[in-house]
């Protein structure tokens, strides 16, 4: 009996310092981490929203971790290729995805992802929030929005917008505001927003909703007319210019977001330390002011709560996905 005893002490020993060097991992690794350069997936082309936003926050972050961060466009099929390289590597805080809004429509319009947005990543931090905004051809006459939904009512399918692509978050601004407004409008999809933006200049596309930072110069130059912003509020690099909200239209508010993701099973320690660092980051004077010129308001969230938020955005996308009848081509 002793013997079984003395047997069963020592696998229990053994037992509780294997239990004490799997618990230790996370800590030490939160300790040394990081030992080496980081790299960022940027899953859109360079010099959009998405890109520009990033790369400014990624270089302060980069300060404050004392690594490299090593930024990769990796582009196609609407951002679902360089996320399904990311959801594959390994969970050790290397590798980050640096995506937005889109991230969260991608299960509505793909019926074979090789991903779950959800499951497949940990939300480490939202960069900041944008509202796109309402543009038109000051020479076609509509100087407003109620003017551009009465001109959609009287001529229903004869309108059109433009977007960056099926399931964008240009794309997806226009078929919410659709939807409010109650008006059947043609979807003009083109490669990039400076294309998606000169084809309403040209005449050719009635409306679009472009990043603040796309359309603001133009805007100022008089060739395009701001009829309204798609955010909460309005934009302080567009004070004069009415909200969806305001104009009239519940519901149709959808602003572009941008936030940090890492693979499912990073260490907890590590994601929380880029949460603080990226917050830090947000708050440098040069970071605010330029995010500032971009329309870019900050968004501080934990961990737990950017989670929640995607969670809630995959749901809603969904059924504004269904309502219109999305689905990539």
């Amino acid at each position: 009996m002793s013997l079984f005893i003395r047997s069963l002490e020592k696998t229990m020993k053994r037992s509780m310092l294997v239990l004490a060097v799997s618990l230790a991992i996370p800590v030490a690794h939160a300790q040394t981490w990081p030992a080496k350069p980081l790299r960022a997936v940027i899953p859109v082309g360079a010099g959009s929203s998405t890109d520009i936003v990033h790369r400014l926050v990624l270089e302060q972050l980069a300060t404050g971790l004392g690594q490299p961060i090593v930024v990769e466009n990796r582009v196609g099929a609407g951002g679902t290729i360089g996320s399904a390289a990311v959801a594959k590597s390994q969970p050790d805080g290397y590798t980050l995805l640096a995506h937005g809004s889109a991230h969260t429509i991608a299960p509505a319009l793909y019926k074979s992802l090789p991903f779950d947005p959800v499951r497949d990543f940990v939300p480490i931090v939202p960069i900041g929030i944008s509202p796109s905004v309402l543009v038109a051809l000051p020479a076609k006459g509509v100087r407003t929005t109620q003017a551009l939904v009465a001109a959609a009512k009287a001529r229903p399918g004869a309108l059109n917008f433009s977007s960056v692509g099926i399931g964008s978050a240009t794309h997806l601004s226009a078929e919410r505001f659709a939807s409010s407004a109650g008006i059947h409008v043609v979807h003009v999809p083109f490669k990039g927003g400076a294309e998606a933006m000169l084809e309403v200049i040209a005449g050719r596309v009635d409306f679009f909703f472009g990043p603040v930072a796309l359309v603001l110069p133009q805007i100022r130059d008089g060739k395009l007319l701001a009829l309204a912003v798609n955010g909460a509020k309005r934009s302080a690099t567009l004070p004069n210019v009415p909200t969806l909200q305001e104009a009239g239209y519940a519901g149709a508010e959808y602003p572009i977001w941008f936030g940090l993701f890492a693979p499912a099973r990073t260490p907890d320690p590590t994601v929380e330390k880029l949460n603080r660092e990226t917050l830090k980051a947000l708050q440098a004077p040069a970071v605010r002011e330029k995010l500032s010129g971009l329309g870019v308001d900050t968004m501080v969230m934990s961990p737990q709560e950017f989670k929640a938020h995607v969670e809630k955005e995959v749901a809603l996308n969904a059924t504004l996905a269904k309502q219109a009848g999305l689905k990539a081509e």
